[in-house]
């Protein structure tokens, strides 16, 4: 197990006003979910985020748009976001997160900062059409494969607990792995009511397993991140991560689920022994 583990934040700069049908996302607007809406969060309140991020020890940036893919109105915002996070806690290591992306596109994030780029698979290819129904699943993948082409950092990972089979899950984990990502983030499937899937089945010991197995398949991987669906799916045994494979998390508030409290994260850290990772390679 590491002793360091690496923090990030997630800023969600534009919120639920996407018209794909993924089934396990509040997000969109076809399920209604109540949730927070807005086009652009003002620039200034995403700086302050940034600043408080910083602050309790992440050395890694979000920024969050709910769309399916970038168009240029939502490229020259972040373009224009990243800049103003750059300046103002340069420590922070930029990462956009923004659906679909061409080469030019992802090239044009670099210029602005953006350090790397989330893209995540979310399933198996064979069990994807069963949550989304608007765009591919190889779709996702070319935009991964444009992530490395423009010399960024590819973090890209999926979420358990959506119906899947454990064939479905080894079948993503092993599709991540010849995308060689840096981070792969492990989301658990956080119920909303609108959304039209069951309640996430996954027990506590068998997400805990599929951290482990998510390490085992991709050992490439430099950090392996327990990200949405955290607080919920393991409860008082979020320790246990730690010894199962992980060595990053998500801290603060999600896209639209409140997370725990920071200093509560940094203390489980402290009492467990693991520091907060201060620089990062790659």
């Amino acid at each position: 197990m590491s002793r360091k583990v690496f923090l990030c934040a997630i800023s969600n700069i534009n919120s639920g006003t996407c018209t794909e049908d993924c089934k396990f996302c509040s997000q969109s607007v076809r399920y209604k979910a109540d949730i927070d809406r807005y086009r652009q969060k003002p620039i200034d309140a995403i700086v302050e985020e940034a600043r408080a991020a910083g602050a309790s020890g992440a050395l890694g940036f979000c920024l969050v748009t709910a769309h399916k893919g970038l168009d240029a109105r939502t490229l020259d915002f972040v373009c224009e976001t990243a800049e103003a996070v750059a300046a103002a806690v340069p420590q922070l290591r930029l990462i956009a997160c923004n659906g679909t992306a061409t080469l030019s596109q992802l090239e044009t994030l670099k210029r602005a900062g953006v350090k790397a780029y989330n893209h995540n698979l979310e399933t198996s290819r064979a069990f994807y059409p069963s949550i989304c129904s608007t765009h591919p699943w190889d779709e996702r993948y070319e935009t991964c494969e444009n992530v490395n082409a423009a010399g960024l950092k590819l973090i890209s990972g999926g979420i358990f607990g959506l119906g899947e089979s454990q064939a479905d899950r080894l079948s993503m984990l092993e599709s991540l792995r010849t995308l060689d990502p840096v981070s792969v983030p492990i989301n658990f499937y956080h119920h909303n009511p609108a959304l039209p899937l069951h309640p996430n089945p996954l027990s506590t010991d068998e997400a805990l397993a599929l951290i482990t197995l998510a390490r085992e398949t991709i050992p490439g991987a430099e950090r392996i991140m327990v990200a949405g669906g955290r607080e919920l799916m393991f409860g008082d045994r979020q320790h246990e991560i730690f010894a199962a494979g992980a060595n990053s998390i998500v801290i603060g508030d999600y896209l639209t689920t409140q997370g725990r409290d920071a200093h509560a994260d940094l203390r489980m850290l402290d009492e467990l022994g693991l520091e907060v990772a201060t620089s990062v390679e790659g």
